[in-house]
């Protein structure tokens, strides 16, 4: 359960109340007893003896919403007249539609965007293909595709479930770089349905962000897509996530003034995530990876609860051939990469690690192990929220990835064009600036999408991938 009120969990309350000295002072000690953190005020109506006002209120859960309710609803002179949840409304009728670029007036609009000039257009690109990014909206639009098997920490919740994650990565697309991004949510689990479907939908986009297809489904499901298409397609769970993770290690190693492949680093988890955090550090040079699943240590040879995927990976990682527990990973560990489920990880285990211990308990809502209860005892803490320093999230990764792979038409990614984007992101902190509490830049810092795209770029061009 999360410990602190959190703008997730906010409601605005429409009370009536009687019109004498005291009586807000009664609601706002109602709910700071109840643990509520008091938001904007409005006075919405005022009749003889009454007044009705607005209250925002953040909460912690769903439960804690209907005790500060409770509590109010218990002052006399008062009436709850409605409560509305905040989140719920932004996401009333969906959070993104379309929007003409051009005007169409009249008569002589439409036949220039549709019958009759239209045709010249499609004649053109019929003749020469790679127009199609000049003509149609290919060149900054990209495709954001799930099946809804592994949906932020809800898990299998469907394609229908699915939407409003997809929406909101659409509206981060188009916010933060730029790009026209469409959710495709698929009724199918079947990896073969989801390539084929992909595939023919593709003439529309320039690129093809994959989203929560749980693993190990997802590694195929990619490889095939990159295999058989000509665009880039990136799982962002895997690559955006690791590109983030990355760029905070870089700067660990800046701050720690070490050698970031001499980091030890465990991983808790085998997913998506892990697995491509794990395969990413490896590539970059790190040796001492230690992944961990549900059964513990992966090791070469291990039989219980192995796939290829994890096959290949215990061969990349795990030097020192430990086996056992997280927790006998986690004895002298540098860094803790959790990617997992909460409750992973024990506070005797962080106090295990070496000193100065790093721990990204990055499981959402709820981490690895609760950040109160690390703070203490670790040098460096992150997580994926926001209500706590050093939130690694992947948006600060995949809008200027697709948006540097869109400007030069890029036919795919490759580790180049990740580790730049990784570096890009780390040098957005400078020197006088890279602290404990900020490794990482902020997520509204609308520089870090030019930087990222540029070096995105410009790693296209030298490897071969940019069409332009």
């Amino acid at each position: 359960m999360l410990r602190i009120t959190s703008p997730s969990y906010s409601i605005t309350l429409r009370v009536q109340l009687e019109n004498r000295i005291g009586m807000f002072a009664l609601i706002a000690t109602a709910i700071s007893d109840a643990g509520g953190d008091l938001g904007s005020i409005d006075i919405v109506g005022v009749e003889k003896g009454n007044l009705t006002r607005e209250i925002t209120v953040n909460a912690r859960d769903e439960e804690h919403e209907r005790e500060i309710v409770k509590a109010i609803k218990k002052i006399s002179g008062v009436k709850v007249l409605r409560v509305m949840d905040r989140t719920f409304a932004v996401h009333q009728g969906g959070k993104i539609e379309i929007h003409n670029k051009v005007p169409m007036k009249g008569r002589d609009d439409l036949s220039k965007v549709y019958t009759p000039g239209v045709a010249r257009i499609c004649r053109d690109i019929q003749k020469n293909p790679e127009h199609a990014y000049k003509y149609t909206i290919k060149g900054n639009c990209v495709a954001v595709v799930t099946d809804g098997t592994a949906v932020l920490g809800l898990g299998d919740i469907g394609p229908d479930a699915a939407m409003p994650v997809m929406e909101g990565k659409a509206m981060i697309f188009k916010e933060f770089a730029g790009i026209d991004a469409f959710p495709i949510a698929l009724r199918t689990k079947d990896p073969e349905e989801i390539i084929s479907t992909v595939k023919n939908i593709s003439t529309t986009f320039g690129g093809i962000n994959l989203e929560d297809i749980s693993a190990p489904r997802c590694f195929e499901i990619e490889r095939r897509l990159r295999a058989e298409m000509d665009i880039p397609v990136i799982h962002d769970d895997q690559h955006g996530t690791a590109v983030i993770v990355l760029s905070a290690l870089i700067n660990i190693a800046r701050l720690y003034k070490k050698d970031v492949r001499k980091f030890r680093v465990v991983i808790s988890g085998a997913g998506a995530a892990g697995m491509a955090n794990a395969l990413m550090f490896s590539a970059y040079g790190i040796k001492d990876i230690v992944l961990c699943d549900r059964k513990g240590i992966i090791y070469e040879g291990r039989k219980e609860d192995m796939n290829p995927y994890k096959k290949a990976i215990a061969k990349k990682t795990n030097p020192r051939k430990l086996k056992g527990s997280i927790s006998d990973a986690m004895k002298d560990a540098n860094i803790f990469v959790g990617l997992s489920v909460p409750g992973a990880i024990s506070i005797d285990d962080i106090k295990s690690m070496a000193k100065d211990p790093v721990v990204f308990a990055l499981a959402n809502p709820d981490p690895e192990i609760a950040p109160e209860d690390v703070l203490p005892l670790v040098r460096v803490l992150a997580t994926g929220r926001s209500d706590y320093p050093n939130q690694i999230n992947n948006m600060l990764s995949y809008p200027g990835i697709f948006r540097g792979l869109l400007d030069v038409q890029a036919t795919g990614v490759n580790e180049a064009v990740k580790f730049a984007a990784a570096h890009a992101i780390a040098d957005m902190v400078k020197n006088d600036e890279l602290h404990e509490d900020y490794i990482i830049p902020s997520i509204f810092d609308r520089k870090v999408v030019h930087s990222v795209a540029h070096a995105v770029s410009e790693a296209a061009k030298k490897t071969g991938l940019a069409r332009k």
